[in-house]
């Protein structure tokens, strides 16, 4: 038999976790039906469902949102940047964990330090100016890629320390490289903390809105966040005879879909690489 304290315990945790998800999940669903009813019918923003549907909507946001341009910007941002970043972190997480010298232990404080220092955007946009990176694709992956790096290099470093020293013994008498040894050896075992890397990183940068309303005035290079920004600003205002929180709504959930697809098929992924690195770190 379960004491009163352990039952308040337990039906208290199911409680907040059952609250929790409602938080979460009420906004998306109320995304989700109102991006399929009328535009009469969604002005209200009502949970209800929808009387008749209308798929339309969809096909709408794509061809007046110029939705297409702007899902390849973000898949190349997020997907570039996240393999970019990745692969520098653990190489970098690799060699600071392995030579535990005054000046590596330096560095591995001072790149974590990122993790929680605020973003100097004065500095920052002084930097892209500097280097032409500015309203360029390839500065948006280069900037989101330094930006997930302190991070990336903090769980990585925790998971390889689990990593036997004897493996690297052996590849160097083997005749491996160091290249070789960190690629061929100890890469593949990085699996798991690398994938929940990645995930983290390509969520962070598909959600993120800052970065391209400071950096990316053309709205060629705009992501998903940026054109949902301006399809409102256009659509969503009462004097637009075409504006609709229908539109609005089928719009959010076209750059949510995504974000929420991939976090499913990699959240045992997330929690195991997460658990594992911080217990091992």
């Amino acid at each position: 038999m379960l004491g009163f304290s352990q039952l308040v315990r337990r039906w208290g945790g199911q409680a907040a976790a059952i609250l929790a998800s409602l938080v979460t999940l009420t906004p998306i669903y109320v995304m989700a039906v109102n991006s399929l009813k009328s535009k009469a019918q969604a002005s209200s923003m009502g949970i209800e469902l929808p009387s008749e549907l209308h798929p339309e909507n969809f096909l709408t946001v794509i061809d007046k949102g110029k939705l297409i341009g702007s899902f390849f910007n973000s898949v190349l941002y997020a997907a570039g940047s996240t393999i970019l970043g990745t692969l520098l972190a653990a190489m970098a997480a690799f060699v600071l964990s392995r030579h535990r010298s005054p000046i590596n232990r330096f560095l591995y404080f001072f790149l974590i330090m990122g993790i929680a220092l605020p973003i100097n955007f004065f500095t920052l946009t002084t930097m892209m100016q500097v280097t032409h990176l500015i309203n360029t694709r390839q500065g948006m992956v280069v900037l989101y890629s330094a930006m997930q790096i302190p991070f990336a290099v903090f769980l990585i470093y925790g998971f390889i320390e689990a990593i036997p020293r004897e493996l690297d013994e052996a590849a160097i008498i083997d005749g491996c490289t160091p290249l070789q040894l960190f690629f061929r050896v100890i890469f593949p075992l990085l699996t798991p903390v690398l994938v929940t890397t990645g995930i983290l990183s390509f969520l962070n940068t598909w959600n993120d809105f800052l970065f391209p309303l400071y950096y990316l005035d053309n709205s060629d290079n705009w992501p998903m966040t940026l054109a949902v920004y301006n399809f409102y600003g256009t659509f969503g205002q009462s004097g637009n005879l075409e504006s609709g929180w229908n539109l609005v709504s089928a719009d959010i959930v076209l750059t949510i879909l995504p974000v929420i697809v991939i976090y499913l098929l990699g959240q045992r992924f997330i929690l195991s690489g997460l658990t594992t690195g911080a217990i091992k770190g």
